[in-house]
């Protein structure tokens, strides 16, 4: 189990009376959006700056922070040279970073210009309660900050022991963290990879969701969101 708890609220895209409804496709996977422009992914410091000029003018629209769509479309540029064979859009990312966090706006908390979010987003104790999973303590606190049971955390939600498994540093600082939305997103491109293989197919695109969360509404809010941002809407 990855993801642990949804924090977010599903939503209804509105559009004012005189404008027509742009449709949502349906199926999986979700349409790709609009393409990431190339850039130097081994650039010193935060690359995903660089796609500040292709992040900008949709920010607003898709109600996705900057930084946000930044980071998720610089995932999508490093996996599609370093995992071609995935095929992961920028748009699943947002659609599970909608889900989980808001895009990192969870109670309150956004990124600084170096994706880090603050104050960090932890999950309710995994306690084994309505709707979770039981997960002791796997990192003495050190990450989640409860010594007795695990939590999710970050923008991303992941639990201790995957974040262990697959953190990466993606802003350049040197440290992996799952409070960085550019980590987080990064990470979590590669966990979806690993799970699905090949994404661009509907049995990749789901055996990824369902490893990153065990449940069907999960995956079908997620894909619903990730639809409309690859149509140009806020969901």
């Amino acid at each position: 189990m990855l993801a642990a708890v949804v924090l977010v609220a599903g939503a209804v895209s509105i559009l004012t009376p005189d404008e027509p409804p742009i449709p949502i496709p349906d199926g999986v996977p979700p349409v790709p959006g609009t393409p990431v422009p190339e850039i130097d992914v081994d650039a010193p410091g935060r690359s995903a700056a660089q796609l500040r000029d292709w992040a900008q003018p949709q920010a607003e629209t898709l109600g996705i922070p900057v930084v946000a769509l930044e980071a998720y479309g610089h995932a999508a540029a490093v996996l599609a040279r370093s995992r071609p064979d995935c095929g992961l859009a920028w748009t699943t990312l947002a659609g599970i970073g909608s889900v989980e966090s808001g895009h990192g706006r969870h109670g309150g908390a956004s990124a600084d210009e170096n994706g880090t979010v603050a104050p960090p987003i932890r999950g309710v104790p995994l306690d084994g309660g309505p709707g979770l999973a039981e997960i002791r303590d796997t990192d003495g606190g050190r990450l989640d900050g409860d010594p007795v049971l695990d939590r999710a955390m970050g923008p991303l939600q992941f639990i201790p022991e995957t974040w262990t498994r697959w953190a990466t540093d993606a802003n350049g600082d040197g440290v992996a963290d799952p409070d960085n939305i550019d980590d987080a997103a990064l990470t979590a491109g590669l966990y979806l990879c690993e799970r699905g293989g090949d994404l661009t197919t509907a049995e990749g695109w789901t055996a990824a969701l369902i490893a990153y969360n065990h449940s069907a509404d999960y995956m079908a809010l997620v894909r619903d969101r990730a639809a409309a941002y690859g149509v140009g809407v806020r969901p």
